[in-house]
């Protein structure tokens, strides 16, 4: 549902009641409340959080401000698989747990690991490359098909068995939103089920023929399990793994081929100098964060801004705000893809820095290298068209006509 509002009067914003032309483009509405409401306490007594100190502070800060999630998760999923997935998973956890999984994690996307395979991924994306027609959608042919590729190998899961991952996953985080209905709710609680007994079944016969434990997350996984994780810890936190990097590496690929296309300076500043790669990704995934929200509740009462917060408060901490703070970035609604320096927030921060970001980075800068390199006259045809989600911030069509 969404109302008309105007956009210089942000004093009725409420994330379960959306504004007209919000989905299309959020950042103008994210820059009023910066100025007017940095935090802002929305209908349901949650607070919505824009600034980058704020979140900053907010990610270093686990002593008053917490991501177990249990009370909120409560109110909003019930005692429902959706419930046990999302307070299991690393992302709403403090330590222990948070500590115990994130070390079998780390520990499996080292550098070692996350260089090997980067062949095979150069491998996937020219045969991607080389199939794509004249007009295509750059989403479904090419973006989303990388990670479910990529993730898929990091678990060695039989390549007949990938189907269904992606819409698992998507059913999953779609219920993450600030107002999930009764299908998406529906969908979510199956999936997580559905994913259960898929990883149960892989768990099983990796136990009796284990991989390579420096490349394959999964035999990693059950070998800490015995002293460190419980089956359904180990169960759920392989869903999030798997879940983790579809969408949001999908939404760094796509968002960054629809920003060059509409920046062409910096496009062509790109393919003369392919070696800003690595700080132009990490420019996309400030301008365009493909993580839009992260939560987190406050453990007592705190004073955050000068703004008394009660505790138990659910937070929205808005990373795509954060990231076009004028305050920590110059120029910040302009792609410049040599920023230095860029201290984003699109992998969190603190002791939830994205496990994966390195895996992320690598696909995304092989991804967009060879496209480009490939590909470099390439045009849009047809409007854009973003998803509904507000989580995350990605496109589900990118029709363009590719030229080289």
């Amino acid at each position: 549902m969404v109302h008309l509002m105007n956009i210089q009067d942000t004093s009725h914003f409420d994330l379960n009641n959306l504004p007209n032309g919000f989905h299309e483009n959020p950042f103008e509405f994210y820059s009023k409340l910066r100025q007017t409401e940095p935090i802002k306490f929305l209908p349901d007594n949650s607070v919505l959080i824009t600034s980058w100190t704020d979140l900053n502070e907010i990610y270093r800060d686990t002593a008053n401000f917490k991501s177990d999630k249990k009370i909120s998760f409560g109110e909003k999923f019930g005692d429902t698989p959706l419930f046990e997935h999302h307070t299991t998973s690393l992302v709403f956890n403090d330590p222990p747990l948070h500590s115990r999984v994130r070390k079998i994690m780390t520990g499996a996307m080292n550098p070692k690991a996350v260089a090997l395979m980067e062949p095979g991924l150069e491998k996937l994306i020219d045969d991607l490359l080389n199939k794509m027609e004249d007009e295509v959608n750059l989403i479904e042919k090419f973006a989303m098909k990388i990670p479910v590729e990529v993730i898929g190998n990091l678990f060695n899961i039989p390549h007949s068995q990938r189907g269904p991952l992606r819409d698992w996953s998507l059913a999953i985080l779609g219920a993450l939103e600030p107002s999930p209905t009764k299908s998406q709710l529906s969908k979510g609680n199956t999936a997580v089920l559905e994913f259960k007994d898929f990883l149960k079944d892989i768990t099983d016969e990796r136990r009796t023929n284990p991989g390579n434990s420096d490349t394959d997350v999964l035999t990693r996984m059950i070998e800490a399990e015995e002293s460190n994780l419980s089956e359904t810890e180990l169960l759920q936190n392989c869903i999030f793994i798997l879940n983790a990097g579809h969408e949001t590496t999908t939404n760094l690929i796509g968002n960054a081929l629809w920003a060059l296309s509409h920046y062409p300076t910096a496009k062509k500043k790109l393919i003369n100098s392919p070696e800003m790669l690595d700080s132009a990704i990490d420019e996309f995934l400030r301008f365009l964060s493909p993580n839009q929200f992260g939560n987190r509740e406050t453990a007592t009462e705190v004073i955050l801004g000068g703004v008394k917060i009660p505790k138990y408060t659910n937070l929205h901490l808005c990373i795509g705000a954060a990231n076009r703070d004028p305050l920590q970035f110059e120029q910040p609604e302009k792609l410049i893809i040599d920023r230095s320096p860029n201290r984003h927030l699109a992998f969190a921060g603190g002791i939830h820095h994205c496990v994966g970001f390195s895996l992320a980075k690598m696909e995304a800068r092989i991804a967009i290298g060879k496209f480009l390199k490939k590909f470099p006259k390439y045009k849009l045809i047809s409007k854009p068209i973003w998803s509904k989600r507000i989580r995350f911030r990605g496109l589900t069509h990118l029709n363009a006509r590719l030229e080289s």
